[in-house]
């Protein structure tokens, strides 16, 4: 099992940046960042393979988000910068030992938490 607490969503104005945080209970493989909006399915944003350090991004928010790791905190971080109206979300860590695409499957999931950008 494992366990994984995320932190740092909120609400900001188009424009500004948020930092998300994943505390795991142990680290995998793949960890990764997703985000799912009422009435769509849960969608990949940034990934990472934790021992090489290889990271993946959704191509709308390359550019503009960075997947980072503290591996002696087991904590991923998703740095979220330039936010629109659109990436407004609830915001999922995952992790994996197997990626698939770049993104952790078949894993365990946070609670999740919640980011609004408003225009």
């Amino acid at each position: 099992q494992v366990q994984l607490v995320e932190s740092g969503g909120g609400s900001v104005q188009a424009g500004g940046s948020l930092r998300l945080s994943c505390a795991a209970s142990r680290y995998t493989n793949c960890m990764g960042w997703f985000r799912q909006v009422p009435g769509k399915q849960r969608e990949g944003v940034a990934g990472i393979y934790t021992v090489s350090g290889r990271t993946y991004y959704a191509d709308d928010v390359k550019g503009r988000f960075t997947i980072s790791q503290d591996n002696a905190k087991k904590t991923v971080y998703l740095q979220m910068n330039s936010l629109q109206p659109e990436d407004t979300a609830m915001y999922y860590c995952a992790a994996s030992g197997y990626c698939s695409g770049g993104y952790p499957i078949r894993g365990y999931w946070g609670q999740g938490t919640q980011v609004t950008v408003s225009s």
